[in-house]
C-alpha cells in the first residue's frame, strides 16, 4: 500500500490535527508514515493543508503532486487541491461549506456535510475534522478504526484528555453518515 493524501482547509478547522491523527494512526498500524504540515503566517482564518503519506514501503519524499486522496474543508482548498487528484482518485468535500465538485470526471466525490454532521449528530462544530476523518476511514479504509482511536489517546493527553470523547462520538458520526449512505443504496460515482 502506498497513499499520499492531501488534507486542506482554514486554519482554525482542524486541518493539521485531521492529518496528525491520520498519521499517527498510520504509525500504530505499522506503516511508514509522512506528515508534512503546511500553513500561512495569519493561522486561524488562513490556509492550513498537511500532506500524509502511508506506506508499506519507505518513503522517499513528504510531497505529493498527484495525491490519491485530497480532502477539502472549504471551497478555497477545492480550487487549489481539487485539480491534483490523480486520476480515479478520491476527493472527500466537506459538502457544509463547498459548492460544486471540481473538473475531473475520472475522480470519484464523497461529499460530507461535515459542519451539519458536527453540529446536529455530535453538539460541538469544531468537530468536524474528525467527522470528516470518520466518513473517509468508512469509504477507504486506510487504518483500522480502532488505531484512530489509540492515536486519539496518544495525542490528546494530559490537560487535552477531556477532549478524547467527544472526537471518539465525531468519528463514530462519520462513520454512521456513511453506513447509511450504502444502506440506502447511495453508491459514490465519478464526477460528472
Amino acid at each position: 500500500m502506498h497513499v499520499e493524501t492531501v488534507i486542506a482547509g482554514f486554519g482554525g478547522q482542524g486541518i493539521l490535527f485531521l492529518g496528525r491523527v491520520l498519521a499517527t494512526a498510520g504509525m500504530i498500524g505499522g506503516y511508514h508514515v509522512s506528515w508534512y504540515p503546511s500553513y500561512g503566517p495569519e493561522m486561524r482564518g488562513g490556509t492550513a493543508n498537511c500532506t500524509v503519506i502511508l506506506s508499506d514501503q519507505e518513503i522517499g519524499s513528504t510531497i505529493s503532486d498527484h495525491p490519491d486522496i485530497v480532502v477539502v474543508t472549504n471551497q478555497p482548498a477545492l480550487l487549489r487541491f481539487g485539480p491534483l487528484v490523480k486520476e480515479e482518485g478520491l476527493l472527500v468535500i466537506n459538502s457544509s461549506l463547498v459548492r460544486g465538485t471540481g473538473h475531473c470526471p475520472t475522480v470519484e466525490v464523497l461529499n460530507v456535510p461535515g459542519n451539519e454532521i458536527a453540529g446536529a449528530m455530535v453538539g460541538d462544530p469544531r468537530t468536524l475534522n474528525m467527522v470528516i476523518l470518520g466518513a473517509l476511514v468508512a469509504h477507504r479504509p486506510l487504518v483500522w478504526e480502532e488505531d484512530m482511536r489509540l492515536a486519539l489517546e496518544e495525542i490528546l493527553s494530559g490537560k487535552k484528555r477531556e477532549l478524547i470523547e467527544i472526537n471518539f462520538q465525531a468519528l463514530d458520526a462519520g462513520k454512521k453518515f456513511i453506513r447509511e449512505r450504502r444502506d440506502a443504496g447511495v453508491s459514490e460515482r465519478p464526477n460528472e
